[in-house]
């Protein structure tokens, strides 16, 4: 479960330097707090940083599920393409943010398996 527990805390340490790039970015444009809109650069930041919390909110409950009920190897290997995927989502959506897909999608189907086959692994348990 080690390996899980790293690649947990590399997730949060990316949402974190997200979290900073924001700050940094409202510094750089003069968007004084509580505002959340100003800059296309900022608010692209802003957007990046809070789709990547969202997507934590599933991801990091299915990590460690599937470490104890599957493999801690292999959920901190999909764990890593998790981690990928937000930054190609994050250079993509400051480049367009039309073009935030391919991200968005590598992070969602990292999740998506994650918990797909833990409830596979916990159902076929009890039966």
């Amino acid at each position: 479960m080690e390996a899980v527990a790293i690649v947990t805390i590399l997730a949060l340490g990316q949402f974190v330097l997200f979290s900073i790039q924001v700050g940094s970015m409202r510094v750089k444009h003069g968007i004084k707090a509580p505002a959340v809109t100003g800059h296309p650069n900022f608010e692209r930041m802003f957007r990046i940083q809070q789709n990547t919390m969202e997507q934590l909110v599933a991801f990091i409950p299915a990590i460690w599920i599937f470490g104890y009920f599957v493999n801690p190897f292999w959920g901190a290997a999909i764990g890593l393409v998790f981690i990928v995927g937000r930054f190609i989502y994050r250079a993509s959506y400051l480049k367009d943010p039309a073009s935030r897909g391919l991200g968005f999608t590598i992070t969602f189907l990292s999740t998506a398996i994650l918990l797909v086959w833990s409830l596979f692994v916990a159902v076929r348990a009890i039966f």
